[in-house]
């Protein structure tokens, strides 16, 4: 893999250099760190409630629907 160079504030590198443990490259951490924000961007989709029917509502509604 090739690498490249970009440029932060050293602000933001000491910052990123709090997430990382011995031995770690700042690679290895930005990566770290991209890994958990995908997924919580997953969990905060999965877990949004816009649009949602309660379980309770849902089976109301099919045993209402589908009765015997």
């Amino acid at each position: 893999m090739a690498n490249t160079t970009i440029q932060i504030s050293n602000e933001t590198k000491e910052k990123i250099s709090t997430f990382g443990n011995k031995g770690e490259s700042y690679d290895d951490i930005i990566r770290r760190i991209y890994s958990i924000a995908v997924k919580e961007q997953l969990r905060f989709f999965l877990m949004d409630e816009k649009g949602y029917t309660p379980i309770e509502e849902a089976l109301a509604k099919a045993k209402k629907r589908w009765q015997k």
